[in-house]
């Protein structure tokens, strides 16, 4: 009897030991999520879109760049163009919507490459702008053809890629 008391007891703090372990193991496995999550989206793939709430193409756009590996945050504005003017973007240069990366700014249109082009060069200006909605850039119905994208810094304005 003292052999099945045992290993009845044996066996129940083994269960309890487990069960013990197995919660410790999920709390541990929800912080280590929730501060990879922190820890793997870096700066240079942290996206913030200042978009008018009726535009369709911001809304592909940013679900483009979101396959591109950006953690894209929207934020409705209606005044995105007064915002953008107020960065630095020039009025006659102006895209669809604002978008901010790793301390650039980036004004309509451009392609995830172009991007990863500018945080990782990291170049003496403000941003860069892809004015218009062109129907072949990204969030748009077309695919092909060259895009113009222009950088732009104080009074300065010049061509950043011609792709």
């Amino acid at each position: 009897m003292n052999t099945k008391l045992s290993l009845g007891a044996a066996a129940a703090l083994t269960a309890a030991g487990i069960l013990g372990f197995a919660t410790f193991g999920m709390a541990e496995s929800e912080n280590t999520r929730a501060t990879d999550t922190a820890v793997t989206v870096a700066a240079d793939r942290q996206m913030t879109i200042w978009r008018d709430p009726s535009c369709g193409c911001c809304d592909a756009y940013a679900e483009y760049m979101e396959g591109e590996g950006y953690h894209v945050t929207r934020i409705d504005d209606r005044n995105f163009d007064k915002r953008s003017v107020d960065v630095g973007v020039p009025e006659q240069g102006l895209g669809c919507h604002l978008a901010e990366v790793d301390g650039y700014y980036i004004s309509g249109l451009v392609p995830a490459e172009i991007i990863q082009r500018l945080t990782t060069e990291r170049p003496e200006i403000i941003g860069i702008t892809l004015p218009g909605m062109p129907n072949n850039a990204p969030g748009m119905a077309g695919k092909s053809g060259t895009l113009k994208t222009y950088a732009f810094g104080g009074d300065e304005i010049s061509v950043y890629s011609n792709e």
